[in-house]
Order: C-alpha cells, then sequence, then structure tokens
C-alpha cells in the first residue's frame, strides 16, 4: 500500500489518499482528487511542488498534467533536495506519529489509521512557518564550501599507502 498527498501550504490542508502502488495513475489520482475541488479548479494557477519521483518527473509528465489540468504548474525540487517540499514534512510527521512503531495487523488498519491521523491533522493544523532565509542559505553553503575545501586538502596531504 501507497499514501500519497498533496498539501495546501496556505491553509495547512492535506488531501491523501491510499493506493494499492505508487505509480503515473495513482499519482493523477492524487492530482484529480485535489483539482476538482474548488478553489483549485477555478484558481489562475497551482503550482504542484514534487520530487523527482518517476510518476511525476520530466516533460512527459509535466505534459500529462497540464493537458488534464491547464492551470496547474509542475515545479521540481532539486535533486535530494525534497526537503524543501512541505508534503515532506507532513511525511516526517506521519513516520513518527502514525508508522512507528509497526504494530498493524494487516493493510486495512494501516488505511484507517492514516485516515484518521489526516482528519485530526487537518482539523488543528496551522501553515508551516517556513524560517529559513536566503541569508541563512548564504551561511549554509559558506559552511559546506569551507568544509569541502578542509576536506580536499585533509586527502590532498594524506600520505599514501
Amino acid at each position: 500500500m501507497a499514501y500519497l498527498a498533496a498539501y495546501d501550504v496556505h491553509h495547512a490542508k492535506v488531501f491523501g489518499r491510499t493506493e494499492p502502488r505508487t505509480g503515473i495513475v495513482p499519482f493523477m489520482n492524487l492530482v484529480t482528487q485535489v483539482m476538482s475541488r474548488e478553489s483549485y479548479a477555478s484558481a489562475k494557477r497551482v503550482f504542484w511542488i514534487l520530487d523527482n519521483g518517476s510518476s511525476h518527473r520530466g516533460k512527459t509528465a509535466a505534459a500529462r498534467l497540464t493537458n488534464a489540468f491547464p492551470n496547474t504548474v509542475m515545479v521540481h525540487t532539486p535533486v535530494h533536495a525534497s526537503w524543501l517540499n512541505q508534503v515532506e514534512i507532513y511525511f516526517s510527521v506521519v513516520q513518527r506519529k502514525v508508522v512507528s512503531p509497526n504494530d498493524f495487523t494487516d493493510l486495512a488498519q494501516v488505511g484507517d489509521r492514516l485516515r484518521a491521523f489526516e482528519d485530526r491533522y487537518n482539523a488543528t493544523a496551522q501553515p508551516f512557518q517556513w524560517k529559513f532565509t536566503t541569508s541563512a542559505l548564504d551561511d549554509l553553503l559558506a559552511r559546506l564550501d569551507r568544509h569541502t575545501a578542509d576536506s580536499q586538502e585533509e586527502s590532498s596531504t594524506e600520505p599514501a599507502t
């Protein structure tokens, strides 16, 4: 079983569904679930921020999305940066609060617990307060550059064995 979810960052609203597996059809089922509702159906643009999963990667996937829903815009996070996608924060919460410990007796129980959590989350959640600024990003990149330079310096001075 796969749990797919979309996250409205402005309203802290989760749209989730369980599917037998991942893939193009399950992904488009999720998109249809969201895009068939107001205010998304009549919005000028709806941005879908996605990781680089195979069911929604590339020009074919982007064309499939915009052909089905012309007001959608597909945006991918950089590879290995899915943490920028706020639904990943929600999935992290699900992992800690719903899936662990893995004490389920069957898949139906997993689905029931996921839906119950999603309902509770939607009743109480507030939008995430993103605090990662461009200056914080600059600081992080500078630290990474220094770390990379230090590592390269150390490896070039190590004696060959």
